[in-house]
């Protein structure tokens, strides 16, 4: 069942190694089914080897339905975070640098630049340290989102989530792309910061950007 679903979460997968936004191993891919359940990447494979028979189905209470290896080790977060937000139907976990080394020097990564803005409509907040596979990671992203659709775990990577597999993907994409830019100017000099009303002006929905 779900064979479209499946192989969407490996292309992502694939993505994000393309991307530099993992490595190896590193991070995960969940999304949330019409059906209540949900398919979660495996633990510890390396996305170029997964096919349709290594993404797990479960349901919210971890019962695996489908699926012949073990869930992502951060399973328990990421059905929190589903439970917690019933309109985020996918959700990406990745290690970033450039992101993550963000959440070293601050609280938030700041909405400096139009790509954040436009894919998290404003600052990317980080959350308190937690240890990694454990719920509380689901629970610091559910408590600092805001209306963000990602944080930065504090000193961990990021959670980036979206009404689609590849809205999760965009984000944590053009949030790399942000904070390579952001570190890039902190590191050379001072940032231009934009007001709360440029924040606002930039994040308003003006029906020009898409096919549709």
């Amino acid at each position: 069942m779900y064979e479209k679903e499946k192989q969407e979460l490996i292309k992502c997968g694939m993505e994000m190694l393309r991307y530099g936004l993992v490595s190896l191993t590193g991070g995960n891919v969940s999304l949330r089914l019409d059906d209540g359940t949900f398919l979660v990447t495996p633990s510890a494979m390396l996305y170029e080897d997964m096919e349709e028979d290594d993404i797990v189905r479960l349901d919210c209470e971890k019962n695996i339905l489908e699926g012949r290896r073990r869930p992502s080790s951060d399973t328990d977060a990421l059905l929190y975070i589903f439970r917690h937000k019933p309109e985020v139907k996918a959700i990406i976990h990745t290690h970033q640098p450039y992101a993550t080394a963000a959440g070293l020097i601050g609280d938030c990564l700041p909405a400096c630049l139009t790509t954040i803005i436009d894919t998290a409509h404003g600052d990317v907040p980080v959350t308190p340290f937690t240890v990694s596979s454990d719920e509380g990671m689901g629970v610091q992203t559910v408590r600092y989102c805001g209306a963000s659709d990602a944080v930065i775990l504090g000193n961990h990577g990021v959670i980036a989530m979206g009404d689609s597999v590849f809205s999760a993907l965009e984000t944590a994409v053009y949030l790399e792309e942000g904070a390579k830019a952001y570190l890039a100017a902190r590191a050379a000099g001072s940032v231009k910061y934009l007001t709360k009303e440029q924040i606002e002006q930039e994040d308003m929905d003006r029906g020009n950007y898409g096919q549709q």
